[in-house]
Protein backbone atom coordinates (compact mmCIF):
# COMPACT_ATOMS: atom_id res chain seq x y z
CA UNK A 1 0.00 0.00 0.00
CA UNK A 2 2.82 2.42 0.94
CA UNK A 3 4.73 1.59 -2.22
CA UNK A 4 1.68 2.31 -4.35
CA UNK A 5 1.22 5.71 -2.63
CA UNK A 6 4.87 6.59 -3.23
CA UNK A 7 4.51 5.69 -6.92
CA UNK A 8 1.50 8.01 -7.18
CA UNK A 9 3.46 10.82 -5.46
CA UNK A 10 6.37 10.31 -7.86
CA UNK A 11 4.21 10.59 -10.97
CA UNK A 12 2.22 13.48 -9.50
CA UNK A 13 5.43 15.34 -8.55
CA UNK A 14 6.85 14.92 -12.05
CA UNK A 15 3.62 16.21 -13.59
CA UNK A 16 3.61 19.24 -11.26
CA UNK A 17 7.18 20.13 -12.25
CA UNK A 18 6.33 19.99 -15.98
CA UNK A 19 3.18 22.05 -15.44
CA UNK A 20 5.17 24.65 -13.44
CA UNK A 21 7.74 25.01 -16.23
CA UNK A 22 5.02 25.37 -18.87
CA UNK A 23 3.21 27.94 -16.72
CA UNK A 24 6.35 30.09 -16.43
CA UNK A 25 6.60 30.22 -20.23
CA UNK A 26 2.94 30.49 -21.18
CA UNK A 27 1.53 32.43 -18.21
CA UNK A 28 4.23 34.66 -16.72
CA UNK A 29 1.63 36.45 -14.60
CA UNK A 30 1.07 33.15 -12.72
CA UNK A 31 4.73 32.91 -11.73
CA UNK A 32 3.94 32.70 -8.00
CA UNK A 33 1.65 29.68 -8.49
CA UNK A 34 4.28 28.05 -10.73
CA UNK A 35 6.85 28.32 -7.92
CA UNK A 36 4.51 26.64 -5.44
CA UNK A 37 3.76 23.86 -7.90
CA UNK A 38 7.46 23.35 -8.62
CA UNK A 39 8.27 23.01 -4.90
CA UNK A 40 5.37 20.62 -4.43
CA UNK A 41 6.45 18.51 -7.41
CA UNK A 42 10.01 18.41 -6.14
CA UNK A 43 8.82 17.22 -2.73
CA UNK A 44 6.81 14.41 -4.33
CA UNK A 45 9.80 13.26 -6.43
CA UNK A 46 12.08 13.30 -3.36
CA UNK A 47 9.58 11.20 -1.33
CA UNK A 48 9.36 8.68 -4.15
CA UNK A 49 13.16 8.54 -4.38
CA UNK A 50 13.47 7.99 -0.61
CA UNK A 51 11.05 5.03 -0.82
CA UNK A 52 13.26 3.38 -3.45
CA UNK A 53 16.49 3.57 -1.44
CA UNK A 54 17.09 -0.21 -1.47
CA UNK A 55 16.83 -0.47 -5.26
CA UNK A 56 19.06 2.61 -5.67
CA UNK A 57 21.72 1.24 -3.32
CA UNK A 58 21.72 -2.11 -5.14
CA UNK A 59 22.11 -0.36 -8.47
CA UNK A 60 25.30 1.38 -7.31
CA UNK A 61 26.93 -1.95 -6.47
CA UNK A 62 27.00 -2.93 -10.13
CA UNK A 63 30.10 -2.34 -12.28
CA UNK A 64 28.26 -0.40 -14.96
CA UNK A 65 26.78 1.88 -12.31
CA UNK A 66 30.21 2.63 -10.89
CA UNK A 67 31.52 3.48 -14.37
CA UNK A 68 28.48 5.65 -14.96
CA UNK A 69 29.08 7.47 -11.68
CA UNK A 70 32.71 8.10 -12.64
CA UNK A 71 31.71 9.44 -16.07
CA UNK A 72 28.97 11.61 -14.54
CA UNK A 73 31.39 12.98 -11.96
CA UNK A 74 33.87 13.88 -14.72
CA UNK A 75 31.15 15.69 -16.63
CA UNK A 76 30.08 17.58 -13.50
CA UNK A 77 33.68 18.58 -12.74
CA UNK A 78 34.17 19.93 -16.29
CA UNK A 79 30.85 21.81 -16.08
CA UNK A 80 31.91 23.23 -12.71
CA UNK A 81 35.21 24.46 -14.17
CA UNK A 82 33.40 26.08 -17.11
CA UNK A 83 30.91 27.76 -14.79
CA UNK A 84 33.71 29.03 -12.55
CA UNK A 85 35.68 30.39 -15.52
CA UNK A 86 32.59 32.17 -16.88
CA UNK A 87 31.80 33.63 -13.48
CA UNK A 88 35.36 34.93 -12.99
CA UNK A 89 35.45 36.37 -16.50
CA UNK A 90 32.15 38.17 -15.89
CA UNK A 91 33.52 39.70 -12.69
CA UNK A 92 36.97 40.50 -14.13
CA UNK A 93 36.35 41.73 -17.67
CA UNK A 94 39.52 42.04 -19.76
CA UNK A 95 39.84 42.73 -23.48
CA UNK A 96 42.83 42.35 -25.76
CA UNK A 97 43.17 44.24 -29.04
CA UNK A 98 45.80 42.62 -31.26
CA UNK A 99 45.39 44.95 -34.26
CA UNK A 100 48.47 47.00 -35.17
CA UNK A 101 46.62 50.32 -34.91
CA UNK A 102 44.50 49.33 -31.86
CA UNK A 103 41.45 50.21 -33.95
CA UNK A 104 39.12 48.13 -31.76
CA UNK A 105 40.19 49.88 -28.53
CA UNK A 106 39.48 53.38 -27.30
CA UNK A 107 42.40 55.80 -27.29
CA UNK A 108 44.02 57.15 -24.14
CA UNK A 109 42.33 60.51 -24.67
CA UNK A 110 38.86 58.97 -24.81
CA UNK A 111 39.48 56.80 -21.75
CA UNK A 112 40.79 59.79 -19.79
CA UNK A 113 37.79 61.92 -20.74
CA UNK A 114 35.41 59.17 -19.64
CA UNK A 115 37.18 58.80 -16.31
CA UNK A 116 36.96 62.57 -15.75
CA UNK A 117 33.17 62.56 -16.06
CA UNK A 118 31.66 64.07 -12.94
CA UNK A 119 28.06 63.59 -14.03
CA UNK A 120 26.29 61.10 -16.30
CA UNK A 121 26.55 61.61 -20.05
CA UNK A 122 23.89 60.19 -22.34
CA UNK A 123 24.58 58.70 -25.76
CA UNK A 124 21.26 58.56 -27.63
CA UNK A 125 21.62 56.69 -30.93
CA UNK A 126 18.86 57.21 -33.51
CA UNK A 127 18.73 54.73 -36.38
CA UNK A 128 16.74 51.96 -37.98
CA UNK A 129 16.53 48.71 -35.98
CA UNK A 130 19.00 47.06 -38.37
CA UNK A 131 21.55 49.82 -37.79
CA UNK A 132 21.26 50.08 -34.01
CA UNK A 133 23.38 46.97 -33.49
CA UNK A 134 26.32 48.84 -34.98
CA UNK A 135 25.93 51.64 -32.43
CA UNK A 136 25.42 49.14 -29.61
CA UNK A 137 28.83 47.61 -30.28
CA UNK A 138 30.66 50.95 -30.47
CA UNK A 139 29.00 52.56 -27.44
CA UNK A 140 29.56 49.44 -25.34
CA UNK A 141 33.26 50.38 -25.38
CA UNK A 142 32.41 53.76 -23.84
CA UNK A 143 30.25 52.10 -21.16
CA UNK A 144 33.04 49.66 -20.39
CA UNK A 145 35.34 52.49 -19.23
CA UNK A 146 32.86 54.57 -17.22
CA UNK A 147 29.78 53.96 -15.11
CA UNK A 148 28.69 57.52 -15.95
CA UNK A 149 27.95 56.60 -19.58
CA UNK A 150 24.29 55.92 -20.33
CA UNK A 151 23.34 54.50 -23.74
CA UNK A 152 19.87 54.53 -25.29
CA UNK A 153 19.11 53.07 -28.73
CA UNK A 154 16.10 54.66 -30.39
CA UNK A 155 14.18 53.91 -33.57
CA UNK A 156 12.87 57.33 -34.75
CA UNK A 157 9.97 55.68 -36.59
CA UNK A 158 8.78 53.93 -33.43
CA UNK A 159 9.45 56.92 -31.12
CA UNK A 160 8.92 60.06 -33.23
CA UNK A 161 8.26 62.33 -30.22
CA UNK A 162 11.70 61.64 -28.76
CA UNK A 163 13.33 62.18 -32.15
CA UNK A 164 11.56 65.54 -32.40
CA UNK A 165 12.60 66.46 -28.85
CA UNK A 166 16.28 66.00 -29.75
CA UNK A 167 15.85 67.61 -33.18
CA UNK A 168 16.90 64.48 -35.04
CA UNK A 169 16.09 64.73 -38.74
CA UNK A 170 18.10 61.83 -40.21
CA UNK A 171 19.11 58.30 -39.38
CA UNK A 172 22.52 57.32 -37.98
CA UNK A 173 22.57 60.25 -35.55
CA UNK A 174 24.03 60.18 -32.04
CA UNK A 175 23.08 62.89 -29.56
CA UNK A 176 25.37 63.44 -26.56
CA UNK A 177 23.74 65.08 -23.55
CA UNK A 178 25.80 66.33 -20.60
CA UNK A 179 24.78 68.89 -17.97
CA UNK A 180 21.84 70.08 -20.09
CA UNK A 181 24.13 70.59 -23.10
CA UNK A 182 23.75 68.64 -26.34
CA UNK A 183 26.01 67.81 -29.25
CA UNK A 184 25.09 65.85 -32.39
CA UNK A 185 27.27 63.69 -34.58
CA UNK A 186 26.39 61.60 -37.64
CA UNK A 187 29.07 58.97 -37.24
CA UNK A 188 30.00 55.95 -35.14
CA UNK A 189 33.78 56.49 -35.46
CA UNK A 190 35.71 57.12 -32.27
CA UNK A 191 37.42 60.38 -33.44
CA UNK A 192 34.02 61.93 -34.20
CA UNK A 193 32.39 60.66 -31.01
CA UNK A 194 35.28 61.78 -28.81
CA UNK A 195 35.39 65.22 -30.42
CA UNK A 196 31.67 65.57 -29.73
CA UNK A 197 32.32 64.48 -26.13
CA UNK A 198 35.03 67.16 -25.78
CA UNK A 199 32.67 69.82 -27.09
CA UNK A 200 29.80 68.88 -24.81
CA UNK A 201 32.14 68.73 -21.79
CA UNK A 202 33.93 72.03 -22.54
CA UNK A 203 31.39 74.47 -24.01
CA UNK A 204 33.81 77.44 -23.78
CA UNK A 205 36.13 77.36 -26.76
CA UNK A 206 39.76 78.35 -26.42
CA UNK A 207 41.16 80.57 -29.18
CA UNK A 208 44.51 79.86 -30.87
CA UNK A 209 46.13 82.63 -32.94
CA UNK A 210 48.76 81.90 -35.60
CA UNK A 211 51.05 84.87 -36.26
CA UNK A 212 51.38 85.84 -39.94
CA UNK A 213 53.44 88.40 -41.84
CA UNK A 214 56.99 87.02 -41.56
CA UNK A 215 56.90 84.01 -43.90
CA UNK A 216 55.20 81.72 -41.37
CA UNK A 217 53.44 78.52 -42.36
CA UNK A 218 50.01 78.98 -43.96
CA UNK A 219 46.88 77.58 -42.32
CA UNK A 220 45.05 77.27 -45.65
CA UNK A 221 47.70 75.66 -47.87
CA UNK A 222 47.07 71.99 -48.67
CA UNK A 223 50.55 71.22 -50.00
CA UNK A 224 53.25 69.29 -48.14
CA UNK A 225 54.50 72.35 -46.22
CA UNK A 226 51.08 73.76 -45.32
CA UNK A 227 49.29 73.66 -41.98
CA UNK A 228 45.75 72.95 -43.14
CA UNK A 229 45.63 69.48 -41.53
CA UNK A 230 46.84 70.60 -38.10
CA UNK A 231 44.41 73.54 -38.23
CA UNK A 232 41.55 71.05 -38.74
CA UNK A 233 42.90 68.93 -35.89
CA UNK A 234 42.81 71.94 -33.55
CA UNK A 235 39.24 72.71 -34.55
CA UNK A 236 38.20 69.09 -33.90
CA UNK A 237 39.55 69.48 -30.36
CA UNK A 238 37.19 72.45 -29.89
CA UNK A 239 39.72 75.25 -30.47
CA UNK A 240 38.95 78.37 -32.48
CA UNK A 241 41.80 78.96 -34.95
CA UNK A 242 42.55 82.39 -36.43
CA UNK A 243 45.46 84.24 -38.03
CA UNK A 244 46.81 87.51 -36.66
CA UNK A 245 49.25 90.17 -37.86
CA UNK A 246 50.93 91.56 -34.76
CA UNK A 247 52.04 94.71 -36.59
CA UNK A 248 48.37 95.68 -37.01
CA UNK A 249 47.55 95.34 -33.32
CA UNK A 250 48.47 97.39 -30.28
CA UNK A 251 48.27 94.34 -28.02
CA UNK A 252 47.69 90.61 -28.29
CA UNK A 253 43.90 90.09 -28.05
CA UNK A 254 42.60 89.31 -24.57
CA UNK A 255 40.83 86.19 -25.84
CA UNK A 256 44.10 84.60 -27.02
CA UNK A 257 44.58 81.32 -25.17
CA UNK A 258 47.68 80.42 -27.20
CA UNK A 259 49.79 82.47 -29.62
CA UNK A 260 51.72 80.37 -32.16
CA UNK A 261 54.67 81.60 -34.25
CA UNK A 262 55.38 78.82 -36.77
CA UNK A 263 58.47 78.90 -38.99
CA UNK A 264 59.13 82.62 -39.54
CA UNK A 265 61.67 83.26 -42.33
CA UNK A 266 62.19 86.85 -41.16
CA UNK A 267 62.53 88.38 -37.73
CA UNK A 268 59.72 90.22 -35.97
CA UNK A 269 59.80 94.03 -35.80
CA UNK A 270 60.97 95.64 -32.57
CA UNK A 271 57.43 96.85 -31.87
CA UNK A 272 56.15 93.27 -32.24
CA UNK A 273 58.87 91.97 -29.90
CA UNK A 274 57.79 94.55 -27.32
CA UNK A 275 54.17 93.50 -27.82
CA UNK A 276 55.14 89.85 -27.24
CA UNK A 277 57.16 90.80 -24.16
CA UNK A 278 54.18 92.61 -22.63
CA UNK A 279 51.90 89.67 -23.47
CA UNK A 280 54.23 87.20 -21.74
CA UNK A 281 54.80 89.45 -18.74
CA UNK A 282 51.09 89.58 -18.01
CA UNK A 283 50.65 85.79 -18.26
CA UNK A 284 50.53 84.95 -21.96
CA UNK A 285 51.01 81.53 -23.54
CA UNK A 286 53.29 81.29 -26.59
CA UNK A 287 54.36 78.39 -28.79
CA UNK A 288 57.33 79.00 -31.11
CA UNK A 289 58.36 76.65 -33.93
CA UNK A 290 61.72 77.87 -35.24
CA UNK A 291 63.89 76.55 -38.09
CA UNK A 292 67.67 76.67 -38.63
CA UNK A 293 68.95 79.62 -40.70
CA UNK A 294 69.86 78.87 -44.31
CA UNK A 295 73.15 79.51 -46.16
CA UNK A 296 72.30 83.05 -47.29
CA UNK A 297 71.60 84.14 -43.74
CA UNK A 298 67.86 84.40 -44.28
CA UNK A 299 65.74 83.00 -41.52
CA UNK A 300 67.82 84.49 -38.68
CA UNK A 301 65.62 85.84 -35.92
CA UNK A 302 67.82 87.75 -33.43
CA UNK A 303 64.84 89.56 -31.93
CA UNK A 304 62.99 86.33 -31.14
CA UNK A 305 66.17 84.69 -29.85
CA UNK A 306 66.86 87.63 -27.55
CA UNK A 307 63.31 87.48 -26.18
CA UNK A 308 63.64 83.75 -25.52
CA UNK A 309 66.91 84.27 -23.65
CA UNK A 310 65.01 86.53 -21.28
CA UNK A 311 63.08 83.37 -20.37
CA UNK A 312 66.21 81.17 -20.11
CA UNK A 313 65.77 79.45 -23.50
CA UNK A 314 68.69 79.32 -25.95
CA UNK A 315 68.34 78.45 -29.65
CA UNK A 316 71.37 77.22 -31.59
CA UNK A 317 72.45 78.13 -35.13
CA UNK A 318 72.95 74.51 -36.14
CA UNK A 319 71.28 71.50 -37.68
CA UNK A 320 70.71 68.31 -35.70
CA UNK A 321 71.99 65.20 -37.50
CA UNK A 322 71.10 61.64 -36.48
CA UNK A 323 73.18 58.75 -37.81
CA UNK A 324 71.11 56.09 -36.02
CA UNK A 325 68.65 53.64 -37.52
CA UNK A 326 65.46 55.05 -35.98
CA UNK A 327 64.96 57.36 -38.94
CA UNK A 328 64.65 54.37 -41.26
CA UNK A 329 61.47 53.35 -39.42
CA UNK A 330 59.75 56.51 -40.66
CA UNK A 331 61.58 56.67 -44.01
CA UNK A 332 63.80 59.58 -42.97
CA UNK A 333 67.46 60.38 -43.54
CA UNK A 334 70.15 61.63 -41.16
CA UNK A 335 68.92 65.24 -41.43
CA UNK A 336 65.63 64.19 -39.78
CA UNK A 337 66.33 63.32 -36.15
CA UNK A 338 63.87 60.97 -34.48
CA UNK A 339 62.91 60.98 -30.80
CA UNK A 340 61.76 57.79 -29.09
CA UNK A 341 62.00 58.70 -25.38
CA UNK A 342 61.12 61.94 -23.66
CA UNK A 343 62.11 63.66 -20.40
CA UNK A 344 59.41 63.66 -17.76
CA UNK A 345 56.82 66.42 -18.11
CA UNK A 346 53.05 66.59 -18.11
CA UNK A 347 53.14 67.07 -21.92
CA UNK A 348 55.02 63.81 -22.43
CA UNK A 349 53.40 61.79 -19.63
CA UNK A 350 52.70 58.24 -20.89
CA UNK A 351 53.84 59.41 -24.35
CA UNK A 352 55.62 56.52 -26.09
CA UNK A 353 55.39 57.31 -29.80
CA UNK A 354 58.10 58.18 -32.29
CA UNK A 355 58.35 61.79 -33.46
CA UNK A 356 60.47 63.07 -36.36
CA UNK A 357 61.78 66.59 -37.03
CA UNK A 358 62.96 67.40 -40.59
CA UNK A 359 65.91 69.81 -40.53
CA UNK A 360 65.76 70.82 -36.86
CA UNK A 361 67.99 73.02 -34.72
CA UNK A 362 68.86 72.66 -31.06
CA UNK A 363 66.81 74.39 -28.38
CA UNK A 364 68.33 74.18 -24.91
CA UNK A 365 67.48 75.38 -21.41
CA UNK A 366 69.83 77.93 -19.84
CA UNK A 367 71.02 77.38 -16.28
CA UNK A 368 71.60 79.95 -13.56
CA UNK A 369 69.30 82.53 -15.16
CA UNK A 370 69.12 85.80 -13.16
CA UNK A 371 65.29 85.79 -13.20
CA UNK A 372 65.22 82.35 -11.61
CA UNK A 373 63.36 80.60 -14.41
CA UNK A 374 63.66 76.82 -14.71
CA UNK A 375 63.13 75.73 -18.32
CA UNK A 376 62.83 72.02 -19.05
CA UNK A 377 63.61 69.86 -22.08
CA UNK A 378 60.68 67.77 -23.32
CA UNK A 379 62.19 66.34 -26.54
CA UNK A 380 65.75 65.19 -27.12
CA UNK A 381 67.28 63.12 -29.88
CA UNK A 382 69.14 59.81 -29.58
CA UNK A 383 72.73 59.31 -28.46
CA UNK A 384 73.79 58.77 -32.08
CA UNK A 385 72.90 62.36 -33.01
CA UNK A 386 74.80 65.62 -32.77
CA UNK A 387 74.32 69.34 -33.44
CA UNK A 388 76.18 70.15 -36.68
CA UNK A 389 77.44 73.73 -36.69
CA UNK A 390 78.80 73.62 -40.27
CA UNK A 391 75.48 73.96 -42.05
CA UNK A 392 77.05 74.70 -45.46
CA UNK A 393 78.95 71.38 -45.45
CA UNK A 394 75.84 69.51 -44.44
CA UNK A 395 73.78 71.01 -47.27
CA UNK A 396 76.52 70.49 -49.86
CA UNK A 397 77.42 66.87 -49.02
CA UNK A 398 74.04 65.69 -47.78
CA UNK A 399 75.61 64.35 -44.61
CA UNK A 400 77.71 65.76 -41.82
CA UNK A 401 80.70 64.47 -39.88
CA UNK A 402 80.93 65.07 -36.16
CA UNK A 403 83.83 67.40 -35.37
CA UNK A 404 84.00 68.74 -31.84
CA UNK A 405 86.79 71.17 -32.78
CA UNK A 406 84.40 72.98 -35.14
CA UNK A 407 81.81 73.45 -32.43
CA UNK A 408 79.66 70.35 -32.97
CA UNK A 409 77.86 69.11 -29.84
CA UNK A 410 77.35 65.42 -29.22
CA UNK A 411 73.88 64.03 -28.55
CA UNK A 412 71.42 63.58 -27.09
CA UNK A 413 70.46 67.04 -28.32
CA UNK A 414 67.57 69.03 -26.84
CA UNK A 415 65.21 70.27 -29.56
CA UNK A 416 62.15 71.32 -27.52
CA UNK A 417 62.00 73.28 -24.25
CA UNK A 418 59.16 74.57 -22.08
CA UNK A 419 59.13 77.05 -19.22
CA UNK A 420 56.40 78.25 -16.88
CA UNK A 421 56.45 80.93 -14.18
CA UNK A 422 54.21 83.41 -12.44
CA UNK A 423 53.56 86.37 -14.72
CA UNK A 424 56.13 89.08 -13.86
CA UNK A 425 53.70 92.00 -14.16
CA UNK A 426 51.13 90.22 -11.98
CA UNK A 427 53.78 89.42 -9.36
CA UNK A 428 54.98 93.04 -9.35
CA UNK A 429 51.41 94.30 -8.99
CA UNK A 430 50.80 91.96 -6.07
CA UNK A 431 53.98 93.05 -4.34
CA UNK A 432 53.05 96.72 -4.80
CA UNK A 433 49.57 96.04 -3.42
CA UNK A 434 51.03 94.29 -0.39
CA UNK A 435 53.43 97.18 0.28
CA UNK A 436 50.61 99.73 0.07
CA UNK A 437 48.17 97.63 2.01
CA UNK A 438 47.27 99.06 5.41
CA UNK A 439 47.01 96.71 8.36
CA UNK A 440 43.32 96.30 8.99
CA UNK A 441 41.49 93.44 10.67
CA UNK A 442 38.38 93.82 8.52
CA UNK A 443 40.25 93.72 5.19
CA UNK A 444 39.95 90.52 3.19
CA UNK A 445 43.07 89.27 1.43
CA UNK A 446 42.88 88.60 -2.28
CA UNK A 447 43.22 84.83 -2.77
CA UNK A 448 42.93 84.83 -6.57
CA UNK A 449 45.52 82.78 -8.38
CA UNK A 450 48.43 84.62 -10.00
CA UNK A 451 48.40 84.35 -13.84
CA UNK A 452 51.04 81.97 -15.18
CA UNK A 453 53.23 82.55 -18.20
CA UNK A 454 53.87 79.47 -20.32
CA UNK A 455 56.26 79.13 -23.26
CA UNK A 456 57.06 76.14 -25.48
CA UNK A 457 59.78 76.28 -28.15
CA UNK A 458 60.51 73.62 -30.80
CA UNK A 459 63.57 73.74 -33.06
CA UNK A 460 61.51 72.73 -36.10
CA UNK A 461 58.30 73.89 -37.74
CA UNK A 462 57.96 71.13 -40.36
CA UNK A 463 57.12 68.29 -37.98
CA UNK A 464 53.44 69.30 -38.04
CA UNK A 465 53.26 70.20 -41.73
CA UNK A 466 50.85 68.26 -43.93
CA UNK A 467 53.63 66.08 -45.34
CA UNK A 468 55.01 64.86 -42.00
CA UNK A 469 52.02 65.04 -39.66
CA UNK A 470 51.21 61.38 -40.31
CA UNK A 471 54.40 60.24 -38.55
CA UNK A 472 53.26 58.40 -35.41
CA UNK A 473 53.38 60.93 -32.58
CA UNK A 474 53.94 64.30 -34.31
CA UNK A 475 50.32 65.40 -34.12
CA UNK A 476 49.80 64.15 -30.55
CA UNK A 477 52.92 65.89 -29.21
CA UNK A 478 51.93 69.19 -30.79
CA UNK A 479 48.35 68.93 -29.54
CA UNK A 480 49.56 68.01 -26.05
CA UNK A 481 51.77 71.13 -26.09
CA UNK A 482 48.83 73.31 -27.11
CA UNK A 483 46.64 71.74 -24.41
CA UNK A 484 49.31 72.47 -21.78
CA UNK A 485 49.70 76.05 -22.97
CA UNK A 486 45.92 76.54 -22.96
CA UNK A 487 45.80 75.06 -19.43
CA UNK A 488 43.62 72.17 -20.57
CA UNK A 489 45.69 69.39 -19.07
CA UNK A 490 42.77 66.96 -19.22
CA UNK A 491 43.20 66.82 -23.02
CA UNK A 492 46.86 65.75 -22.83
CA UNK A 493 46.93 62.17 -24.09
CA UNK A 494 47.19 59.93 -27.15
CA UNK A 495 44.30 60.79 -29.43
CA UNK A 496 42.05 58.47 -31.46
CA UNK A 497 43.59 56.94 -34.56
CA UNK A 498 41.98 56.77 -37.94
CA UNK A 499 41.65 53.26 -39.37
CA UNK A 500 44.93 52.32 -40.98
CA UNK A 501 44.88 51.98 -44.75
CA UNK A 502 46.78 48.83 -45.68
CA UNK A 503 47.80 48.27 -49.27
CA UNK A 504 50.08 45.67 -50.79
CA UNK A 505 52.19 47.29 -53.51
CA UNK A 506 54.36 44.95 -55.58
CA UNK A 507 56.80 45.34 -58.41
CA UNK A 508 56.45 43.39 -61.66
CA UNK A 509 58.98 40.82 -60.43
CA UNK A 510 57.15 40.34 -57.14
CA UNK A 511 53.89 39.91 -59.03
CA UNK A 512 55.49 37.16 -61.16
CA UNK A 513 56.68 35.37 -58.01
CA UNK A 514 53.21 35.58 -56.45
CA UNK A 515 51.67 34.25 -59.68
CA UNK A 516 54.02 31.27 -59.60
CA UNK A 517 53.28 30.59 -55.90
CA UNK A 518 49.50 30.79 -56.30
CA UNK A 519 49.23 28.95 -59.64
CA UNK A 520 52.53 27.26 -60.42
CA UNK A 521 53.06 25.45 -57.10
CA UNK A 522 49.57 23.86 -57.02
CA UNK A 523 49.97 22.87 -60.67
CA UNK A 524 53.33 21.19 -59.96
CA UNK A 525 51.89 19.33 -56.97
CA UNK A 526 48.87 18.18 -59.01
CA UNK A 527 51.11 16.98 -61.87
CA UNK A 528 53.31 15.10 -59.40
CA UNK A 529 50.27 13.40 -57.92
CA UNK A 530 49.01 12.34 -61.40
CA UNK A 531 52.44 10.99 -62.30
CA UNK A 532 52.72 9.00 -59.05
CA UNK A 533 49.21 7.58 -59.53
CA UNK A 534 49.95 6.51 -63.11
CA UNK A 535 53.21 4.79 -62.11
CA UNK A 536 51.43 2.81 -59.39
CA UNK A 537 48.81 1.67 -61.89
Amino acid sequence: MLQRLLNILGWLGTALVFVAVAMRWLKPEWAQYAIWMAWGGLGGVLLYTAGQWREIAAMFTRRQARQGILASSSVLIVLGILIAVNYISSQQNRRFDLTANKQHSLSDQTVQLLRDLEEPVKFLAFDRPTGLDRFRTVLAEYQYHSDQVQVELIDPAARPLQAREYDVTQYSTIVLEYQNRRERVNSDLEPDLTNALIKVMTPTQKKVYFVQGHGEKSLTENDQSGYSTIANTLERDNYLVESIALAQNQEVPDDASVLIIAGPTADLFDSEIDLLRRYLNRGGHVLMLLDPPNLSGNGTTPGIESLLREWAIDTGSNVVVDSGTLGQLVGAGPDTPVAASYPSHIITERFNLLTAYPLAQSVEPMTGHPNGYFPQTIVETSGSSWAESNISELLENGEGVFNEDEGDRAGPVSIAVVVSADAPDAVAAEQAAQENQEDSSDEIADESQTPETRIAVFGDSDFIANGTLSIQGNSDLFMNSVSWLAQQENLISIRPRQAAERRLTMTAGQQSIMLFITLGVPLVLFSTAIYTWSRRR
